[in-house]
């Protein structure tokens, strides 16, 4: 399977647990991952984050907004 289609298919799952989480809509929850850290290595295939679950990116998701937002 090409690494785009497995992203596609892992994101199904992770922009509804980011709108959940944080009260967003698609689009919203869509910028905020592709903008975080987590969203740009998950783009990048070399960094082999696209093979890994749904609940693991976005746990590196979350831990990342709350990093951002506990230093203000």
């Amino acid at each position: 399977m090409a690494h785009g289609t497995i992203r596609a298919a892992t994101l199904k799952t992770i922009i509804p647990l980011i709108m959940e989480q944080f009260d967003c809509g698609e689009n919203d929850a869509l910028k905020m991952f592709y903008e975080s850290h987590t969203g740009i290595c998950y783009a990048d295939d070399s960094t082999g984050l696209y093979g890994q679950s749904a609940a693991y990116v976005f746990s590196l998701f979350y831990d990342e907004i709350a990093v951002k937002s506990a230093a203000g």
